[in-house]
């Protein structure tokens, strides 16, 4: 399903068509400028030691630094947010951030965002979509299954969203964009696979994040198994060593893909780091 495009009348973004670059910013915060836009993944600009609030009283602190703050970010044409959970929207991006930015994320989220203020969001359930255009540059962002907990854990914990982002030169798909958003391994992996063959990179979440013993997020061998099953030509991990319920060193799955003999080619990228992104970061 897809709704009315969003069209971007002028440059507001800072990227140009040929333009295709990742920084990595820290936890699953990435800036991405790509087919001429301009845009920014789950904003946590938290700074080291300070604390995220993650829902039920739990809490969890930051270990490391960002790389950017909001004032130093190029103009955005539009956020993505995989779900609103303190460690991937903070109180310094709900106080920093326009208001009238557009900012595509699952219904929850939508419902929290505008109790923050924000006056432009774009709520997605599962498989719908939403198209931005520029000229004869468009960039269409998908839903995409998610799942944040095992069983009826999922009750307690913000429903969260992949997402593939398409983008397309006068009616052509040039590249594709996946991001997985704090997601386990489950069935739904496989039928993004069966309709979306064909992904470049993929935004990889790790972290293996564990409250009360519960596993949330990916650990080594569970990324390495979402791999096999979307068989990205490309990945990025990210959200690996942030906070304190990251439990999943990256060294582990850097040993762990190391043993799979996938042909996802895994380009590991440092906070603070600019990779080009249309070749997968070579």
């Amino acid at each position: 399903m897809s709704r009315q495009p969003l069209v971007l009348e002028h440059a507001q973004g800072s990227a140009t068509g040929d333009q295709s670059t990742l920084t990595f910013i820290g936890t699953a915060t990435v800036l991405v400028r790509h087919g001429g836009f301009t845009f920014l993944t789950d904003p946590n600009f938290l700074h080291a030691g300070e604390r995220a609030y993650l829902g039920k009283g739990l809490w969890s602190k930051r270990l490391t630094e960002p790389a950017m703050s909001i004032d130093q970010l190029p103009p955005l044409d539009f956020l993505v947010l995989s779900h609103h959970h303190g460690d991937h929207f903070d109180r310094v991006a709900a106080a920093g951030l326009d208001k009238d930015l557009p900012i595509i994320t699952e219904p929850h989220g939508a419902r929290k965002l505008e109790r923050q203020g924000f006056r432009h969001v774009i709520a997605l359930r599962t498989w719908e979509s939403q198209m931005i255009t520029r000229g004869s540059q468009a960039v269409e962002v998908t839903s995409l299954p998610g799942r944040h907990a095992p069983g009826p854990v999922q009750a307690m914990i913000p429903p969260v969203m992949g997402s593939l982002l398409a983008f397309s030169d006068a009616g052509r798909t040039t590249f594709r964009l996946y991001v997985t958003g704090d997601t386990l391994v489950f069935d739904g992996l496989r039928e993004i696979r069966q309709r979306h063959p064909d992904i470049d990179v993929c935004l990889l979440h790790l972290g293996g994040t564990r409250v009360a013993g519960v596993l949330l997020t990916m650990d080594a061998a569970q990324g390495v198994e979402a791999l096999r099953i979307v068989a990205p030509r490309a990945a990025v991990p990210i959200h690996f060593d942030d906070y304190t319920v990251f439990k999943s060193p990256l060294d582990d799955f850097r040993a762990a893909m190391a043993r799979s003999g996938l042909p996802t080619h895994v380009r590991y990228v440092d906070r603070g780091q600019t990779i080009e992104l249309a070749s997968g970061g070579d």
